[in-house]
């Protein structure tokens, strides 16, 4: 296993960015490798993204060294994802098998979690977020069938998508992360139209199925002061409280997204309209 840490920045840091560091601050590419565990640590409200690719070894972790407390998951909960092939979550030896958009949710205290996939020519993509928490929270698997939708947008604005709450206090509990996967209809492109704000929540974005010569144009910054990232698949961006976030991509995509911040209320938002931003 593998950490890097990133440090966050002020919004009035951004007017000074050129692309590179842009990119360095709010960018986490190259987490899914083959055969290897690795995480990101944000000081962005102490979020951990992360992505494990197991092959014919299982990926096991538990030790809390890089977060400072006796085990990983002594003060923090997580989100697992899979985004690619059929694997098997074992968490102090309960086993737990995920196929594709299944999430399950590691509640605090676990002690060890161990990753596996089903067939190492088409292996799972387990990809994670985990934030601090407050309070015990038994491990659950939440299916495709068992998330709650949403249906957003319309096909004459090209952002029609349907929305998937898994982490959520309305489909699952947790203590202080929220987590969903969107997929777009055939044809669409802009996610999450309009932009928003949310004050009291961070964000992470990661961008999967795009195929390799696809990207995302991902807009964030301030309303008045907007950047773009350019995406590729597997690519994860951190989208701190004062930023905006809306993408619109060159082919078929799809995201996973997670929150984390004061609370859980999913439209505790601010919107901003398109013809204010500049």
């Amino acid at each position: 296993m593998t950490m890097r840490v990133l440090y966050g920045v002020s919004p009035n840091d951004i007017p000074g960015f050129d692309t590179k560091r842009l990119r360095a601050e709010f960018l986490v590419e190259g987490l899914f490798t083959p055969g290897a565990l690795e995480l990101a640590y944000t000081h962005v409200d102490r979020m951990v993204v992360g992505a494990a690719c197991p092959a014919k070894t299982p990926l096991t972790f538990g030790d809390g060294t890089d977060v400072g407390t006796p085990l990983f998951f002594t003060a923090r909960e997580m989100g697992i994802a899979n985004l690619g092939g059929a694997g098997r979550i074992t968490v102090d030896g309960q086993g737990f098998a995920l196929a594709n958009r299944d999430i399950l949710y590691v509640g605090r205290g676990a002690e060890s979690v161990s990753l596996t996939s089903d067939d190492a020519s088409n292996p799972a993509r387990f990809y994670m977020n985990s934030v601090p928490a407050g309070r015990d929270i038994p491990h659950r698997l939440i299916t495709s069938d068992e998330a709650k939708p949403l249906d957003l947008g319309e096909d004459s604005r090209s952002n029609k998508r349907r929305l998937k709450m898994y982490i959520h206090p309305e489909v699952a509990p947790s203590c202080l992360l929220l987590m969903g996967i969107t997929d777009l209809a055939p044809g669409s492109i802009w996610n999450t139209m309009p932009p928003h704000l949310h004050e009291r929540r961070m964000e992470a974005y990661c961008y999967f199925d795009l195929a390799d010569d696809d990207r995302v144009i991902h807009l964030m910054g301030r309303p008045d002061e907007t950047r773009n990232l350019i995406v590729a698949n597997g690519d994860v961006v951190l989208s701190p409280a004062w930023s905006i976030h809306m993408g619109a991509g060159t082919g078929p995509y799809a995201f996973v997204w997670g929150m984390t911040g004061e609370n859980q209320a999913y439209t505790d938002v601010d919107p901003v309209p398109v013809a204010d931003l500049k």
